[in-house]
């Protein structure tokens, strides 16, 4: 079974390491300045189910929607794709996966997420997906 994320989880772990480690000209604000159940969403959609059949199957299409809704959909004033970043860290940590990537190169994809046109939605999310299977590792 696929581990997902909580708020607490994102506030304690993802927004505290992402607002301690990931130190950048902006400052990310506090975590109580979200916009009201944007995070909830992009949280629960990657476990969603259809017909009690999983809509996002597998670890990859999970992290992949997650990473994806949490550039775009903005529910922080800042720091969305930094806190995007740590997040797909702890659910992939959560399931014993790791990305083995530089975090410069990482932080470039993000940053072309967030200026994806959301039309292209479908083939962004599939793009994320091809990036995660080319860097997932297993953790021992």
């Amino acid at each position: 079974m696929i581990e997902s994320l909580s708020i607490t989880e994102v506030e304690y772990i993802a927004f505290r390491l992402a607002k301690g480690s990931m130190t950048y000209n902006e400052p990310i604000p506090d975590f109580s300045t979200r916009f009201p159940n944007v995070l909830e969403s992009c949280i629960l959609v990657p476990f969603q189910t259809f017909m009690k059949r999983p809509v996002y199957k597998g670890i990859v299409k999970k992290a992949a929607i997650l990473f994806y809704l949490m550039i775009k959909n903005h529910p922080f004033q800042n720091g969305n794709k930094r806190i995007a970043i740590t997040a797909l860290f702890v659910l992939l940590y959560k399931n014993k996966k790791w990305l083995k990537v530089d975090n410069k190169e990482l932080y470039n994809f993000a940053v072309w997420i967030a200026g994806s046109p959301a039309k292209l939605k479908t083939e962004t999310v599939q793009a994320i997906e091809h990036f995660l299977r080319n860097y997932l590792v297993a953790l021992k």
